[in-house]
């Protein structure tokens, strides 16, 4: 989390009562088994944003064990909409498999295998991208999925900021991750006019297709 703005999450957090039983045991997982999954606050303005989008069709690179997927599908369920998420580890495709069934939810298409490969595959347009995988390749896969992205659809990255390393002391092994990162929201500002990066959670950008 950013500390320079922890206090104010912590505020925003303990403001949010979650009363959904497999979230609640979900975020216990992710906590005890050191799992990365989208913080509280990020999770409230994802949510917000798919909803304001009336989202149809979302993509999401990185499932983990499905949270956020959870949280976008019910939304996109509203609109008679579906997910499709892809995960490479397959202890965590497995283990989203299993709460996407706890969820009941039947509007998610689940891929296992390496993002980089899995989504040039798909053959169809979304209106809704969330990105939140191998922080290396990010550029990667905004690259391959902006292809799919239809007018007006909008891109969510989150963790774009990587723990607050872009700007302050890392460790050496993150040295690689940390320039890429760098040069990617470099990249993003100048070539996509609608590029907003928000200093929340672990840091989000947000990119919108105009044309």
């Amino acid at each position: 989390m950013l500390e320079e703005l922890k206090e104010a999450n912590e505020y925003v957090v303990s403001k949010i009562k979650e009363k959904d039983e497999l979230i609640l045991e979900m975020e216990q997982f992710a906590h005890e088994n050191n799992v990365p999954i989208v913080t509280k606050e990020v999770a409230e303005y994802l949510k917000f944003m798919v909803d304001m989008n009336k989202s149809k069709n979302i993509l999401e690179v990185g499932t983990a064990i499905g949270y956020s997927g959870i949280l976008m599908a019910s939304i996109a369920k509203k609109y008679d909409g579906k997910l499709t998420t892809m995960e490479i580890d397959e202890t965590r495709f497995n283990q989203a498999k299993e709460n996407f069934k706890k969820s009941g939810l039947t509007n998610v298409n689940m891929i296992l295998g390496d993002a980089c490969e899995e989504i040039s595959k798909l053959d169809e347009k979304f209106d809704f991208i969330f990105i939140d995988a191998s922080k290396g390749q990010y550029k990667r896969f905004f690259e391959d999925s902006y292809k799919l992205l239809e007018k007006d659809g909008i891109i969510f990255i989150d963790n774009i900021m990587f723990r607050g390393y872009l700007y302050k002391e890392y460790p050496k092994r993150f040295k690689t991750i940390v320039r890429k990162l760098n040069e990617f929201i470099e990249y993003l500002h100048e070539t996509c006019p609608s590029f907003t990066l928000l200093p929340f959670g672990d840091g989000i950008g947000l990119i919108k297709k105009y044309k």
